[in-house]
C-alpha cells in the first residue's frame, strides 16, 4: 500500500498532541520510511474505508504507531498516533 497524502481533522491532531505527544511532523515521518502496514479493521460507516496500523521510525528515532484509515486516493485520514508497545517493537524488529 503506497500513501500519497493525508488528512488531518483537527479534533484528531489535538490529540496526538495532548494524549500522545505525538506531532503531525513525526506521523508524516513514519510513512516516508517503509513502513509495515497491517490490516486492523473493515470500514464501519463505509465498507471500502478500512483501518490500518503504520508501524515506523521517525527521523528522530521514535518508534510510532499510526492508525488510520485508507481513503480513495491514497489518502491516509489519520485518526491516532502513539509510540510503539514492547510486543508491536518486538514485532517491528523482525521485519
Amino acid at each position: 500500500m503506497r500513501i500519497e497524502g493525508f488528512v488531518w481533522l483537527d479534533n484528531f491532531v489535538e490529540k496526538l498532541a495532548v494524549k500522545h505527544g505525538v506531532l503531525q511532523d513525526e506521523v508524516e515521518q513514519v510513512f516516508t520510511g517503509l513502513p509495515h502496514i497491517r490490516f486492523i479493521s473493515k470500514g464501519r460507516k463505509q465498507r471500502d474505508e478500512n483501518v490500518y496500523a503504520a508501524y515506523g521510525q521517525t527521523a528522530g528515532g521514535r518508534y510510532l504507531t499510526v492508525f488510520f484509515i485508507h481513503k480513495k486516493g491514497n489518502q491516509a485520514l489519520i485518526i491516532s498516533a502513539r509510540d510503539m508497545d514492547g510486543k508491536e517493537r518486538k514485532r517491528y524488529g523482525r521485519k
